[in-house]
C-alpha cells in the first residue's frame, strides 16, 4: 500500500485530471463523471487535489518515519549491548515516551513549536521512535549473548567493531517493517496535526484538506462528504 501511494504521489501531474488549484467546477458539485470526488468550495477538483496532496503527506510522514526509525534503532542497540546504567536511562525514557498519549503528546509540542513542514517533521519523529527502540533492544539483548559475540568480545574486539559488523546486519531486518509501521502512524499524525492548523497552510496536504472543508463549513452543507 505504501509504494502504491508512492507511485501516485510521483506520478501527480501524470494522474491528476486538473491543477489542483485551477477551479473547475461549480462549487461544492458533487461526484461526476468529469470531477469522480467533485469539488471544493471554490470549485477545484477534490481528486486532484487529493493525489497532489500525497506528496506532502508522504513527504512528512517517510520523512519524520525515517528520522524516529534512525534514532529508535540507535537507542536500542546502544542499550542492549551497554547494558547497565546506559540501558536503564535510555529504557526509562523509552517508557516515559511510550506511556504518553501520543496524539495530545504530538499536540501540545506542536503547538509549542509551531506551526510548518519542519516542525511537523520534528513532533512526529519525536513521539514515535521508542517502540523501535524498545524492539530493537530486546533484539540485541539476546545477540549479545551469542557465542560469536561473546568469543569477539573475549578477543577484545570493542563495540566499534562488533556492533557495525556483527549486530547491525542481525537487526537490520528488523529495521524495515519497524519504518513502514512508523510510516502509517506518522501519516495519520500528519493529517491531524494539518486538520488542527499546525501544519503548513502553503503547502496543501490530506490534513489541510479536512480542516479547509471543516473551516469552509463544507461538513455542514449537502456537499459530498469525500
Amino acid at each position: 500500500m505504501l509504494a502504491v501511494l508512492v507511485t501516485v504521489a510521483l506520478l501527480a501531474p501524470l494522474l491528476a485530471p486538473y491543477s489542483p488549484t485551477a477551479r473547475v467546477g461549480t462549487p461544492f458539485s458533487s461526484p461526476s463523471a468529469a470531477h469522480p470526488l467533485g469539488t471544493n468550495d471554490i470549485g477545484q477538483d477534490l481528486l486532484s487535489e487529493l493525489i497532489f496532496a500525497a506528496r506532502i503527506t508522504l513527504l512528512v510522514g517517510i520523512v519524520a518515519a525515517l528520522v524516529a526509525t534512525v534514532v529508535g534503532a540507535g537507542v536500542g542497540v546502544v542499550a542492549g549491548y551497554a547494558r547497565g546504567w546506559v540501558d536503564t536511562a535510555l529504557m526509562r525514557l523509552v517508557d516515559v515516551v511510550l506511556a504518553l498519549p501520543v496524539l495530545p503528546l504530538t499536540i501540545v509540542v506542536g503547538v509549542f513549536l509551531g506551526p510548518g513542514l519542519s516542525t511537523q517533521i520534528m513532533v512526529i519523529a519525536s513521539v514515535i521512535w521508542a517502540g523501535t527502540a524498545r524492539e530493537l533492544r530486546s533484539q540485541v539483548l539476546s545477540l549479545r549473548e551469542h557465542d560469536h559475540i561473546q568469543a569477539l568480545r573475549a578477543m577484545g574486539a570493542g563495540p566499534g567493531h562488533v556492533l557495525p559488523r556483527h549486530v547491525l546486519p542481525s537487526v537490520a531486518p528488523l529495521v524495515v517493517p519497524q519504518f513502514v509501521l512508523a510510516t502509517k502512524t506518522a501519516i495519520l499524525l500528519e493529517a491531524s496535526l494539518a486538520f488542527l492548523g499546525l501544519g503548513d497552510v502553503t503547502a496543501k496536504s490530506w490534513g489541510t484538506m479536512l480542516s479547509m472543508a471543516h473551516d469552509r463549513s463544507a461538513f455542514l452543507t449537502d456537499a459530498w462528504l469525500w
